[in-house]
């Protein structure tokens, strides 16, 4: 699949993606959106940095646009994800479509989703938890939607959410359509496959191009307080593009107005920015008319600027998957590229989720290994039919129809 205008997409679609700059679909997405919003449901398996994002969105959006019988609950087992998720949804449905988003995740204000949830949403995204709050309130009704995604579902699991998901699937409809992501397919994911999906299309993609690509990577142990001058150390020392990653959008102007008192030539990217704003920018930084480009994670979705030499994360990101996201930007087209990574006291937990995530990706076949010990230690015949926990409810049977305009 050479470029997107080959799914047939809507013109609102089609504008979204050009002004992100999403030109050629990753493997993921061009397996992926045919079967999708030909209404297949969908086991995929694709690891951190494949785009798995824009995978569901894009025919989620699309069906939406060309039916609005079709409503769409997006489950994700942390709201830093969902949040993620959600960014990217509003940039691809962009700011007329009329298409309402909301996120229902724990730890959030209770009145706010109730405000958003009034204004019946077509795409919800969520925490297991939070959703279930709002349906034992009887604040959210999931009668019409009608297009399920389980992101990250072995993590879902790893979490507990697996009886979570039972409850909301039995609000849910009959005839809908299920598509389940997973960076890896233990026998718990091919169980849940079976009881959610419906002949579904098989979907795998082994390789990922980030981690294997040429990037150096760099680490600076440093305090909180030291950061600024490192950085600036580390900006005298390269030559070409830098990206510097900071986690908000307050903070990307902090540090680009730090950087140009310090006459050092820079732009901040963030998603408060207008969308011909954000173009510009970019624009002048393709053209390399400013050599230091201060980002937000969302910011970056979609931002292929091959001369980026150096992404520095001034700033660790929230989730482990952001960190592959990020170093992705440099070592372009085969080039290569160095990350660098501060890291502070109050950062070593996250550095070492995501060093895990780093060796996982990097050694799949000794996940696999670990995996498959696993599998011979017990006894349960993977053959068997899954039981399933509740029968008593019509809609926590096998769903076996597709959507229907």
């Amino acid at each position: 699949m050479e470029n997107f205008n080959s799914f047939n997409l809507s013109e609102n679609l089609k504008k979204s993606l050009k002004g992100l700059r999403f030109t050629k679909p990753t493997e993921v997405q061009s397996k992926t959106i045919s079967f999708a919003i030909n209404k297949e449901d969908i086991l995929a398996s694709a690891e951190t940095g494949s785009g798995k994002t824009a995978a569901y969105l894009i025919p989620l959006i699309q069906q939406i646009v060309t039916s609005r019988k079709v409503s769409g609950l997006i489950l994700t087992p942390t709201r830093e994800l969902a949040q993620q998720v959600a960014d990217v949804a509003k940039l691809l449905v962009g700011y007329k479509s009329g298409i309402n988003i909301s996120i229902i995740v724990g730890g959030a204000s209770m009145t706010n989703q109730l405000n958003q949830l009034k204004k019946h949403p077509k795409i919800i995204i969520g925490t297991p938890g939070r959703i279930n709050d709002h349906l034992s309130r009887k604040s959210l009704s999931l009668r019409y939607f009608n297009f399920l995604v389980l992101d990250e579902a072995d993590r879902m699991l790893d979490m507990g959410f697996g009886e979570q998901v039972d409850k909301i699937v039995e609000h849910l409809p009959e005839f809908r359509q299920t598509l389940l992501f997973s960076a890896t397919l233990p026998k718990e994911i091919i169980k849940l496959s079976n009881k959610y999906l419906n002949n579904p299309k098989r979907v795998e993609v082994k390789d990922n191009n980030v981690i294997k690509s040429q990037i150096k990577q760099k680490v600076v142990n440093t305090k909180t307080e030291q950061k600024y001058d490192e950085l600036l150390d580390e900006i005298t020392v390269r030559r070409g593009s830098i990206l510097i990653f900071v986690r908000t959008k307050y903070a990307t102007e902090k540090l680009k107005k730090r950087l140009i008192k310090d006459t050092v030539k820079s732009s901040a990217l963030h998603g408060d920015l207008r969308q011909n704003k954000r173009n510009r920018i970019l624009e002048d930084f393709r053209n390399q008319r400013f050599r230091i480009l201060v980002a937000t994670d969302i910011a970056s979705r979609g931002l292929d600027v091959p001369h980026i030499g150096h992404v520095i994360n001034y700033d660790l990101p929230q989730v482990p998957e952001d960190f592959i996201h990020r170093i992705g930007r440099t070592a372009r087209a085969g080039s290569v590229g160095e990350a660098v990574s501060f890291v502070t006291p109050s950062d070593s937990r996250m550095w070492k989720s995501i060093e895990k995530l780093l060796d996982q990706l990097k050694n799949p076949d000794k996940q696999n290994k670990e995996e498959n010990k696993v599998e011979k230690k017990d006894n349960t015949s993977t053959n068997k039919p899954f039981r399933k926990r509740n029968r008593r409810n019509s809609n926590s049977r096998r769903y076996h129809k597709k959507v229907s305009n």
